[in-house]
């Protein structure tokens, strides 16, 4: 047995402080704008950042707290500062189809130039304009149109109205319009009494004429409002010329101004021309608008009609310095791709252009957008809409749903933006490869993919690099400096997480959280620096505050309400070791597996798969087993077993092929009719030839027997047997390992099943072989006997 033992120079893993090069962080400088221990991943970003093409976006796919959000914004913004700063983008007023706002690209800045210029000169002409129209200058030259056109209408009027008082009617306004009324020798109108006396042909005769000069009115004002509407025409020629006159030289300081814009020159000039169209907006007094308050509504839709001259400055990169860098960490459909605004106005909802506002993904134009996966997939419609936008090369503002409305309703239509912009999305392995397979567009939107592991290897230069992240962060979260014991403390824990003790972990959030702590009950107990016992303090509370359930699992060990026996032999029973998962926690407890066997044709019957209690890898586990059984005892004779193993007190599921080693001792002891012994616990994965392999949570596993056997009490005969391939992997409590020097406790190392039967059984494997190979005989001898006794009944 001793020669299984693993020897106490193999357990210990603590770095030696001593190797470090300094006595505290204070003399070592913090890792700036670097990421430790993914090389892979910073290759493949830093090649994805230099592809321009479309199509080249990047996936950082990792576990969470691998540090891939940070270090995408701080490459990120390193690779901004190189580029080029972007345009401004402006949504305009569109003269000729008001409901489809355009877009303007300017030189970052110009934008808020350019409101500020277009907003001083309307205020300007709001003042200017009157002041032009109440000048002598105009008042002379229109009535000049006036009297020119004045005398034209009242002569025609004058010799109609002498024509047909010479045919003996005068013409009379009444509310229907100018009438022919009939009159008598003295011009007076004919009264209805004398119009009565008349004989029927003298008043034939006065209807007829009344109709002929009704007809020639019709024609008369037909010649009149002719004359009105050239006199209109003149007098809107010299509004616009008056209104021109004003606006002109404004309009061509601007285009001076911004003469190296050719889009500012181009919609300056359509400025003017709706100005001079619409100068009767720019007369309107300050009094007609406070007495009709809704004016400016009947004016404009809007309600606001000066509105349409203001700028809309979309997105403005007047501070950005280089490429703009946007991490959006809510990424809904309107945070990322924006929105069109409205206002609540006399009971209705009005918009405008100047409500278009932008999401992150226009903000980006130019630059870079950090996105996670998750949140985009888990908004409506963001995934499609983001596709479709990177596909196209341009986004559309559009209030969410819109193209799913039952009933279509008028609203903006705002010209597509054209972008550039080199998205970063950060997920999980498993995310990354469901989009990959399921989802045919993202392997051509997304070409660069990231991998970020969750561990590095515990060399020298990884270890430089650890220290400098601790100084980096004992920097920015302002706490105390460390020790360079309690260093050594924080690469144990980080080689702990990871399971191995040839790593460190890359979990750096798991690793921040202990820092933050350690420095509090460092300041708690007094302490200048962080030592190495406030780190093991801060790793012992966090255990505890998670670790209820843990505690009442052993509370019902104790009071054998969980039946467990570390002392003494039993025929198959055995401890095997399960790992419990409880959030962010796990830790192991010892579980009694029995097997019984018994006559029968049936095989190895798992009876936690027959409860439907069984996941598939223990069920596969089981399967091998069954096949070890037959390679082993069944090449001369059939197998003629019945066996049942079963976990005993398992009430949840049971997955994982851990069990292995421990289900085949149980179920050959039960055959060799041999005890195993009790104060041993086994884990240990093996295949179909017997050879054992490695298993997952080694550590808690041990722990966790060991933490049993000292509550009942050690008696220096307890032990856990574990795969050889799995002695990199222990990284075993300091009361543990103290336990084994003290030889209090043991733990063993195997490569073969053959070995454990040998610890466990305590006999030599070929003679527990032979015993199980004689039962095995005796069986296939009853089954004989019982088949031949069968087919003479048959017989007779």
């Amino acid at each position: 047995m001793e020669k299984y033992k693993i020897p106490i120079s193999k357990l210990d893993y603590s770095f030696d402080t001593d190797k470090l090069e300094f006595d505290s962080t204070e003399k070592l400088s913090p890792i700036e704008k670097q990421i430790i221990g993914q090389d892979r991943a910073a290759e493949s970003i830093e090649f994805g950042m230099q592809v321009k093409q479309n199509g080249y976006n990047i996936f950082m796919a990792g576990e969470s707290g691998t540090g891939k959000s940070s270090y995408a914004e701080s490459l990120a913004k390193d690779r901004s500062e190189e580029m080029a700063k972007p345009k401004d983008i402006l949504y305009v007023f569109n003269f000729s189809e008001k409901e489809k706002p355009r877009v303007m690209k300017v030189p970052a800045g110009l934008g808020n130039d350019l409101k500020c210029d277009m907003d001083k000169i309307i205020g300007e002409l709001q003042e200017e304009i009157p002041r032009a129209f109440e000048g002598e200058e105009y008042d002379k030259e229109r009535k000049e149109i006036l009297n020119q056109y004045q005398p034209k209408s009242n002569k025609i009027m004058k010799e109609f109205e002498e024509s047909a008082k010479e045919r003996g009617f005068m013409l009379q306004n009444t509310a229907q319009g100018l009438v022919p009324v009939p009159i008598d020798e003295n011009s007076e109108p004919l009264s209805r009494e004398d119009f009565q006396e008349m004989d029927e042909e003298k008043r034939g005769e006065i209807r007829k004429e009344s109709q002929d000069i009704q007809n020639e009115i019709a024609q008369v004002m037909r010649e009149i409002r002719s004359i009105k509407e050239d006199a209109q025409e003149e007098l809107a020629a010299l509004e616009k010329k008056i209104g021109l006159s004003v606006v002109q030289p404004i309009i061509c300081h601007l285009e001076d101004k911004y003469e190296n814009c050719e889009e500012v020159v181009e919609y300056l000039q359509e400025v003017q021309e709706d100005i001079v169209e619409n100068i009767d907006h720019f007369r309107s007094s300050d009094d007609d608008k406070k007495q009709n308050p809704f004016l400016q509504m009947q004016m404009d839709e809007d309600g606001s009609f000066f509105t349409r001259y203001e700028i809309n400055i979309f997105v403005n990169n007047n501070k950005t310095e280089g490429a703009p860098v946007i991490y959006e960490k809510n990424p809904t459909y309107y945070n990322l791709f924006g929105k069109i605004e409205g206002r609540s106005q006399f009971g209705t909802i009005t918009t405008n252009f100047t409500m278009i506002k932008s999401g992150s993904l226009q903000k980006a134009d130019g630059g870079f957008l950090i996105v996670h996966a998750k949140d985009v997939l888990k908004n409506p419609f963001c995934w499609d809409t983001l596709k479709r936008a990177l596909i196209n090369e341009e986004i559309t503002v559009e209030n969410i749903g819109e193209q799913y409305r039952s009933v279509p309703i008028i609203t903006l239509k705002p010209e597509e933006i054209q972008f550039d912009v080199k998205v970063i999305m950060i997920g999980t392995p498993y995310l990354y490869y469901l989009l990959y397979n399921y989802d045919q567009e993202f392997s051509e939107l997304f070409k660069i993919k990231a991998d970020f592991d969750t561990e590095m290897e515990r060399n020298k230069d990884n270890i430089a690099k650890f220290a400098d992240f601790i100084s980096s962060i004992i920097k920015s979260y302002e706490i105390k400096e460390f020790k360079a014991d309690a260093v050594s403390a924080m690469l144990d824990f980080s080689s702990r997480l990871t399971g191995d003790r040839k790593k460190l972990s890359t979990k750096f959030n798991e690793i921040i959280e202990i820092l933050v702590e350690a420095d509090a009950w460092a300041e708690q107990d007094g302490e200048e620096y962080v030592k190495a016992e406030s780190v093991k303090k801060a790793i012992r509370k966090k255990e505890k505050r998670s670790n209820l359930i843990e505690e009442k699992i052993q509370e019902q060990i104790d009071r054998d309400h969980l039946l467990l026996d570390v002392s003494g032999n039993e025929v198959g029973q055995i401890n095997g070791l399960s790992v419990y998962q409880a959030g962010n926690y796990s830790f192991g407890r010892p579980t009694r597996i029995t097997a019984r066997t018994y006559l029968g044709k049936e095989g190895v019957i798992n009876i936690e798969r027959e409860a439907k209690m069984s996941g598939r890898i223990h069920s596969k586990g089981v399967m091998i087993l069954t096949g070890y059984l037959g390679g082993k005892y069944a090449q001369e004779t059939p197998l003629s077993l019945t066996a049942s193993i079963a976990f005993e007190q398992s009430y949840g599921g049971v997955d994982g092929d851990s069990a292995t080693c421990a289900e085949v001792a149980a179920l050959l002891s039960s055959l060799a009719e041999t005890p195993i012994r009790q104060d041993i616990a086994i884990t240990g994965s093996m295949n179909q030839k017997g050879v054992v392999q490695p298993i997952g949570g080694v550590n808690e596993k041990i722990e966790g027997f060991f933490k049993v056997c000292q509550s009942k009490g050690l008696t220096g005969k307890q032990g856990v047997i574990i795969p050889e391939r799995n002695l990199d992997n222990l990284m075993l409590d300091q009361e543990v390992i103290e336990a084994v020097r003290e030889e209090k406790f043991n733990l063993y190392s195997i490569e073969r099943i053959d070995e454990a039967l040998e610890l466990l059984l305590e006999k030599s494997a070929e003679e527990i072989h032979k015993s199980v190979q004689k039962k095995l005989i005796e069986y296939a001898e009853i089954e004989e006997e019982n088949d031949d006794e069968e087919e003479d009944e048959k017989n007779k």
